[in-house]
């Protein structure tokens, strides 16, 4: 039963990764196109909190609300980080 548990946190937590991968280059490519300073993509992950915040505001003047990109992004590290902590309490 443990294992079964623990393949499924493994899963949900590896899809959780990838969404929250393709997000965040979603949100850097949203935010090159409209010419905003961005840095080089190798660093993406260094700046990716003022990225989210820029695209969080951009998307908010232009539509009157949050871009679902924001909400992807949010989500998916959340559901990761709470996988890792699942994982390790049935660990022990």
């Amino acid at each position: 039963m443990n294992y079964i548990i623990m393949e499924l946190l493994l899963i949900i937590g590896g899809m959780a990764i990838v969404t929250f991968i393709v997000s965040t280059i979603s949100i850097y490519t949203f935010l090159d196109r409209r010419k905003e300073k961005v840095a080089p993509f190798v660093l993406i992950n260094l700046f990716i909190f003022g990225y989210v915040d820029k695209y969080k505001r951009i998307t908010k003047q232009e539509n009157g609300a949050i871009g679902p990109l924001y909400y992807s992004w949010l989500i998916s590290i959340n559901i990761a980080l709470l996988c890792v902590i699942l994982f390790v309490v049935f660990e022990l």
